[in-house]
């Protein structure tokens, strides 16, 4: 029968029928039956979450969209003051280019 013969069986019931007496076995019975109810569901669950984790499969690109248009016209920049050129206007005004002499005018 295995690692436990008829007679270690018999012996450890008789164990158990002293210790804890006939009027607990019953319940005592009834909260291992649950325990290894639980137990095997666990499992279950676990080997269940594992197998759907590793067998994903890969979900489909969604499908493109139309490009949303912005119907607000964007703001001018404004040219820095003494500055007519708008090409430079970026260049003078910016805070990098502040301390820097101002270029002369084309």
């Amino acid at each position: 029968m295995g690692f436990l013969g008829h007679y270690w069986i018999i012996g450890l019931l008789i164990v158990v029928l002293i210790i804890f007496g006939p009027g607990k076995l019953p319940q005592i019975g009834g909260a291992v039956g649950t325990a290894i109810k639980e137990f095997r569901k666990a499992t279950s669950e676990l080997k269940d979450e594992v197998t759907r984790s590793t067998s994903i499969e890969p979900t489909p690109p969604a499908p493109p969209t139309a490009a949303v248009v912005d119907p607000a016209p964007a703001t001018p920049v404004t040219p820095a003051a003494g500055v007519t050129d708008p090409a430079r206007s970026a260049v003078v005004s910016s805070p990098a280019h502040q301390d820097k002499p101002e270029l002369p005018k084309a």
